[in-house]
């Protein structure tokens, strides 16, 4: 087994990671939700997210892994930061560097590893993002830039813990950090020519619920409609509050026929939670659907004000007060 060797930069890259203060922190969706997607879209069944600290890999975020952290010494991702390129290894058994490796002779019994080097906003290597399997694999080239994008996604993330990219009353990705996000997952969808759909919810009661029993009232009704609209779509669906009455769900590989089941699952919950007389008020929805077009939204804040654009001509149509902004 050959031990990962010391970055040239290692006082730095430890620096810059533990300032980033997210080592030992609660397991957190805009971390999840990436790596949700990249075991549903390499179809493996582990995916992390793994931040290389000074004598351990510990996993801010794991998809199919009990662990919550390894030896830096035994760890794949320790080789994986030394090179600003994805690391593949086919077949742990038949490599070197490997083939005796704890990780590979014992559970998770690791063949199969792609490791994306994450770089903090400062290019210190800090982690990556990996998906790996129990079987032998390759990966094409194609899929080389998929991880890529998703591993662009976590580093948008890093960069957001020196900035406000989450809304504070619900946790959801707020405007900023909706874009960002969204940037990759678009351009993947425009790579692999899939269809992407961007739901918007207009909260059309919300500032009645705020005037009639006050600003706390109307905070605990949007982190209710927050928690709604996370169990109605998938796992790996962007899931934002755009501004104070606006909420944005991204369907990434699926088209306008296909949010209907989803969009059927949010009116019946929010059906029974409507008829429950326990509840002081109503929460009152207008969704609106736009399709994910490359040759007319040329980034994701294009395709988010085109559906505005939307809600707005719909709302001066039917005379409804329009969304507010944050």
């Amino acid at each position: 087994m050959l031990k990962p060797p010391t970055p040239a930069n290692e006082l730095r890259r430890l620096e810059t990671l533990r300032n980033l203060n997210l080592l030992d922190t609660p397991a957190e969706e805009r971390f999840d939700r990436v790596t949700r997607l990249a075991k549903q879209v390499f179809a493996t069944p582990i995916a992390l997210v793994s931040l290389v600290d000074q004598d351990r890999q510990w996993f801010k975020s794991r998809q199919g892994l009990d662990a919550t952290e390894t030896p830096r010494d035994i760890s794949f991702c320790g080789h994986a930061i030394l090179d600003d390129k994805i690391m593949v290894v086919n077949n742990a058994a038949e490599d070197q560097r490997f083939c005796d490796n704890p990780l590979v002779t014992c559970d998770p019994n690791i063949r199969f590893y792609a490791g994306y080097p994450l770089s903090a906003p400062d290019g210190s290597r800090v982690g990556t993002l990996c998906v790996i399997d129990r079987q032998p694999r390759k990966i094409s080239n194609e899929q080389l830039q998929l991880l890529r994008e998703l591993g662009r996604m976590i580093e948008e993330e890093l960069v957001a813990a020196n900035m406000a990219t989450v809304d504070s009353v619900t946790g959801l990705s707020n405007r900023n950090g909706f874009t960002a996000i969204a940037e990759h997952l678009l351009a993947m969808c425009m790579r692999t020519d899939q269809p992407a759909t961007l739901l918007m919810f207009h909260f059309q009661n919300l500032w009645e619920i705020d005037g009639q029993c006050g600003g706390g009232e109307a905070d605990a009704a949007a982190v209710g409609l927050a928690h709604q609209l996370m169990s109605s779509f998938r796992d790996s669906d962007i899931v934002a509050r755009i501004s104070v009455d606006l909420f944005a769900v991204l369907l990434a590989g699926t088209d306008l026929d296909g949010v209907e089941h989803a969009r059927r699952r949010l009116n019946e919950q929010l059906g029974e939670r409507n008829r429950d007389n326990a509840n002081r008020y109503e929460i009152v929805l207008e969704p609106y659907a736009v399709a994910y077009k490359p040759d007319r939204h040329r980034d994701a804040a294009a395709l988010l004000n085109d559906a505005e654009q939307r809600i707005v001509d719909l709302c001066e149509e039917d005379e409804i007060e329009p969304a507010q902004s944050a």
